[in-house]
């Protein structure tokens, strides 16, 4: 039996193909695919020149499925068990692997990336280290499972490192797949939030999701208009998800004293007056960088508990046959979350 899966053939080229079968080793599981999302953070491959990557290792790295074999050893999962597939491996005997945090892992020979180093979700099967396997609430969907292995994760727990509250006005930066999550996600935790973006289709996204208030920066006066709708004084709360130097420069100014601002977007480079932007305001700057096993857990069941409407940013759904035309559409901007399925 082949496997039917994407292929990264360089310079945002892409194409499905067969790659041959796979089994499970010593403390793995396999995977049978039922949804793959499509990320951002994908598309540095995809860019990338002919060359610059294997072609022959699968992407995907938002995998979401049920187990459907066994390596020896295995004892965290069970065959059909519903999983999200946390996407980073590690040498399993350090702190931060020990903690969940196997992206941390500073052992450089055993760190493994599922989607970039080694085999990811765009596939009809995957193997995966049993401990990588996270069991999905029943009242999560498969996209959403999907969702949640990494984008919507990074904005939950982004929020949860701001400390939010129903207290709270939070401006986001970036109405992309992180953003929307970080704007659904600030709703349902009780604040008033601000989406901020330069896309209409993704403003009215933004809004759909519970925005209290949707901000065009086109014309780059951001920071004034939340001053405007706070009293003069600026959001509590910021979190920059578009990874841009100027955002990242708004998110701090937009913060008011005393405020908090989380960088959420990778990539590029910012430069900060220390004095006026932090110091003499007071400011708390905070990097967040994904989450670790036990946060996707909680994440999913802070979906399941409050019904968290995550499907609806899914806007495009795929078949694995055409993904390729799906990351012609993601690249170029097309608003909403893209995920691969399986029936």
């Amino acid at each position: 039996m082949t496997i039917r899966g994407v292929r990264f053939l360089g310079d945002s080229q892409s194409e499905t193909s067969d790659f041959p079968d796979i089994e499970p080793g010593p403390n793995e599981v396999l995977i049978r695919l039922r949804s793959s999302g499509l990320c951002g953070s994908d598309l540095r491959n995809y860019y990338a020149s002919a060359g610059e990557r294997d072609i022959n290792v699968r992407p995907g790295h938002e995998p979401c499925g049920e187990v459907v074999a066994l390596g020896s050893g295995v004892t965290q999962v069970s065959v059909g068990d519903r999983v999200m597939q946390h996407h980073y491996d590690g040498c399993l005997q350090c702190f931060y692997c020990k903690s969940g945090w196997q992206q941390l892992c500073p052992v450089d020979d055993t760190r493994g990336y599922y989607g970039g180093t080694r085999h990811g979700g765009h596939g009809d099967f995957m193997t995966a280290h049993e401990s990588t396997c996270v069991k999905m609430p029943d009242e999560v969907t498969f996209e959403e499972g999907a969702y949640l292995a990494c984008g919507a994760s990074t904005a939950f727990h982004a929020l949860k490192k701001l400390d939010l509250s129903g207290r709270d006005v939070l401006a986001v930066f970036g109405q992309g797949p992180v953003g929307l999550a970080a704007t659904m996600f600030g709703e349902a935790m009780g604040a008033r939030v601000i989406a901020v973006d330069v896309n209409a289709e993704r403003l009215k996204m933004a809004e759909d999701a519970g925005a209290w208030k949707a901000i065009d920066n086109s014309d780059g006066t951001a920071v004034e208009q939340i001053r405007s709708l706070t009293h003069g004084e600026g959001a509590d709360a910021t979190l920059e998800a578009a990874g841009l130097p100027v955002t990242r420069v708004a998110a701090a100014e937009a913060a008011r004293i005393f405020g908090r601002a989380c960088l959420v977007g990778e990539g590029g480079e910012v430069t900060y007056e220390p004095t006026p932007h932090i110091i003499h305001r007071h400011l708390t700057l905070i990097g967040s960088w994904t989450f670790s096993t036990f946060g996707l857990a909680e994440a999913a069941q802070f979906v399941a508990d409050r019904d968290v409407p995550l499907r609806s940013l899914i806007t495009e759904t795929c078949s694995i046959e055409e993904a390729p035309g799906a990351y012609t559409r993601f690249a170029s901007g097309t608003p909403g979350k893209f995920a691969i399925s399986w029936a």
